[in-house]
């Protein structure tokens, strides 16, 4: 069993209050931390109503709903982290914030031996570690949409991790939060995004050139590699915006053609249309 008892979570957006979520339901005490009261709101509410649901379904019974939003807090203010034994960092996927945020916790975290995650997707943890002074316990969570769900978590070890702090995450996700962990070296994409990515952006392509319809691209590959979801449907569940950041990522660092964002996905980005978060990417919501 791992010794952390206390987490905190940076971001309340569907990833952050998934993971917040997961977490307070395995019995954990749970602060998540959000810059403005409004996006605060929005999480504490996807988080009431994702329990709900849950509750609702039999998935879990009225009272372990009751007892996980009463492990719940919700604050504007990072200080109120700073008895964490764990903060899993869950905002956008730009480094530039990631790496702001990693030296404020780095400064408010006071427990020596605390943890500092990060759930990106693509960002190289390293560059976040030595953001801080202490990168040996920094490391990657990175956590699959929706969190509640899927099983999946890879632990990201950077060049300065040490190797208790990776057998406190993975003991942490393994024996308290129930997940399957794999470990990825800490390269661009890791292991499910850079088989991912190119498969998402190959997809995109496809329907950019007329090749195939969206829905004949999809329905192929639901029906034809018995996939649950088509990568056109899939991207729209993930965000454009976040395939279009990981991609970059993985572009920036291996500099393959495979990774390059194809036009029709950049216009899209800047359009709004992420997607299912938007109400409209390559379908309508």
């Amino acid at each position: 069993m791992t010794d952390i008892e206390r987490v905190g979570v940076v971001g309340s957006g569907q990833m952050g209050s998934g993971i917040a979520e997961v977490c307070a339901r395995s019995g954990l005490q749970v602060a998540v931390a959000e810059t403005t009261g409004d996006a605060l709101e929005l999480g504490r509410t996807r988080v009431t109503n994702s329990l709900a649901k849950a509750a609702e379904r039999g998935k879990l019974s009225e009272q372990e709903r009751d007892e996980a939003l009463a492990a719940m807090s919700f604050t504007t203010d990072l200080g109120e982290l700073a008895d964490s034994d764990l903060v899993i960092e869950a905002v956008v996927e730009n480094e530039q914030v990631k790496t702001e945020i990693f030296q404020i916790l780095d400064q408010v975290v006071v427990r020596p031996d605390a943890v500092l995650a990060s759930n990106t997707s693509s960002i190289p943890l390293v560059k976040l570690a030595v953001a801080t002074s202490r990168p040996e316990q920094v490391i990657g969570m990175h956590f699959f949409n929706p969190a509640p769900v899927q099983r999946l978590v890879e632990l990201i070890p950077a060049l300065t991790t040490s190797d208790e702090t990776l057998k406190r995450t993975e003991s942490l996700a393994r024996d308290v939060l129930g997940k399957h962990a794999i470990r990825a070296q800490d390269r661009s994409g890791f292991v499910v995004n850079a088989l991912l990515i190119p498969y998402l952006l190959g997809a995109v392509r496809m329907f950019e050139s007329g090749i195939a319809t969206r829905e004949d691209i999809d329905n192929g590959m639901e029906l034809g590699c018995a996939h649950p979801m088509g990568p056109l449907k899939l991207a729209d569940l993930i965000g454009l915006d976040t395939v279009v950041s990981v991609a970059d990522s993985m572009y920036d660092e291996y500099k393959e053609q495979l990774y390059a964002t194809p036009p029709l996905l950049s216009r899209m980005v800047e359009a709004g249309r992420l997607g299912r978060k938007s109400g409209a990417g390559f379908y309508a919501y």
